[in-house]
């Protein structure tokens, strides 16, 4: 693993007081009030002077870490937090330090932690679906990253200013390369109520499927309004977790208490994983609101190859590509110009990805949801995306298909179906193509 000096810049000539209100931290962060504080670090709220949006700076006292042996634990976290990057996941901006202080730049959650909202009682079914969609969206992502997090729980997810999830505090996850991803943890950490079975046993565990299990114990306590697991006495609370002993509340539905069943189940094999959950019909319920009535719309301008179908209805496999079609793909021989007779021809955006097609898929998704686009699959492998239609005489409709290469290695092509071209440029270039960077090793015609 990296030093932890070899992903800080070092700010010079920085005062170590500058976290006082109105100071200014590399010239462009003006420190505000305190938002929190833990053993080793304080959290303040700041302004970004270039674009004057707010972000959160923690400050971390350099010499706590190494006195109380945070030091793996505050490397840990900074390097996790520059691996992932998701709607979802709070974003590490920037790393800067001092002789004394570490300073990490980070966006900054308004509605603070999803904690506040479950003292304040249980939440409704589709307010619980919606964060409890978002937090297993986002840990897929982590997961097909090698990334596990280990410690989650309510005080654990901060809520932005439009009440969207983002998980925090990677301080106790850890990264597994692809090759290691099939290696048990050693490491027993997190919050006694929200760890696995498998954890407390202390034998070994799959860090994907004791995740799992947290947001299981989660998932239960913002519909319930308070813990399946619970006791005084620690070691009686761990017995309880380790038989799965818990009972569902009579409002419970049906549906969820099945669910329930299958996350919070003390075995880790026979435990459902993230990819199942978000095929389960109670959680998709609402991912897709406006799906339905985009048949129609969709069928209109679609290729008559391609017919709108359920919104539930899985991709198709990627088609494969033959030697000619890859060849035409070149920078250096874009065979293209053989065949388009007709500019609307040109109006798609190709790259390729080595990150597997329901990776793809899942980013695609987010993007079109942060967008506000309506989204649609269709019964030929593609993903219809809609931008919203006000003050517009036609929608403006993208479609996305998904070839594959080889194993391991995609093309996505993205085009225009429907719409005014201008504002599918502006809409790719200013949007779509910057949020999927994560995925993207290389678009077609660049270097």
């Amino acid at each position: 693993m990296e030093n932890i000096k070899d992903i800080i810049v070092y700010a010079s000539g920085v005062n170590p007081e500058m976290e006082k209100t109105g100071k200014v931290l590399m010239s462009k962060y003006e420190f505000g009030k305190l938002l929190g504080q833990g053993n080793f670090a304080k959290v303040y709220l700041a302004r970004d002077l270039r674009t004057g949006d707010n972000v959160a700076i923690k400050v971390i006292d350099k010499e706590k870490v190494l006195k109380l042996g945070f030091e793996v634990q505050t490397r840990r976290e900074v390097l996790t937090m520059r691996q992932v990057k998701h709607p979802n996941i709070l974003r590490l901006y920037e790393v800067s330090a001092t002789k004394t202080k570490i300073y990490l730049i980070i966006e900054y959650a308004k509605g603070g932690e999803l904690f506040e909202k479950i003292e304040k009682g249980r939440l409704c079914e589709n307010q619980a679906r919606k964060y409890f969609q978002q937090l297993i969206k986002a840990l897929d992502f982590c997961h097909k990253q090698g990334v596990y997090h280990r410690d989650l729980k309510p005080e654990n997810l901060l809520l932005d200013e439009n009440g969207d999830l983002k998980i925090a505090d990677f301080g106790m996850s850890t990264f597994l390369e692809a090759h290691q991803r099939n290696s048990l943890l050693k490491t027993a950490c997190g919050t006694p109520a929200y760890v696995a079975p498998e954890v407390v046993c202390r034998k070994g565990y799959y860090g994907a499927k004791s995740d799992v299990w947290s947001c299981g114990v989660i998932l239960y306590t913002l519909l319930a309004g308070y813990l399946p697991f619970y006791d005084n006495n620690l070691m009686v609370l761990y017995g309880k977790i380790y038989r799965g002993e818990y009972s569902c509340p009579n409002w419970f539905p049906l549906d969820i208490r099945r669910l329930l069943a299958r996350i919070l189940d003390p075995n880790p094999n026979k435990r459902i994983t993230t990819a199942k959950i978000m095929e389960n019909p109670w959680f998709r319920r609402g991912l897709y609101p406006k799906a339905v009535q985009m048949k129609k719309e969709i069928t209109d301008v679609a290729d008559d190859e391609t017919a709108a179908v359920k919104p539930t209805q899985a991709l198709a496999q990627p088609t494969y590509l033959n030697a000619f079609y890859i060849l035409s793909l070149s920078a250096g021989l874009d065979l293209s110009v053989l065949f388009a007779t007709d500019n609307s021809e040109k109006e798609d955006f190709k790259f390729t990805s080595m990150s597997s097609p329901s990776s793809i898929v899942a980013t695609i998704e987010d993007v079109a949801c942060i967008l506000q686009m309506e989204i649609v699959k269709t019964d030929g492998g593609m993903l219809k995306l809609e931008w919203p239609r006000e003050r517009r005489e036609e929608p403006l409709i993208i479609s996305a298909e998904i070839f594959e290469f080889a194993p391991s290695f995609y093309l996505v092509e993205m085009k225009k179906s429907c719409g005014d071209a201008l504002e599918y440029q502006k809409i790719m270039m200013g949007h779509i193509r910057p949020a999927l960077k994560d995925i993207v090793w290389i678009w077609q015609g660049e270097k």
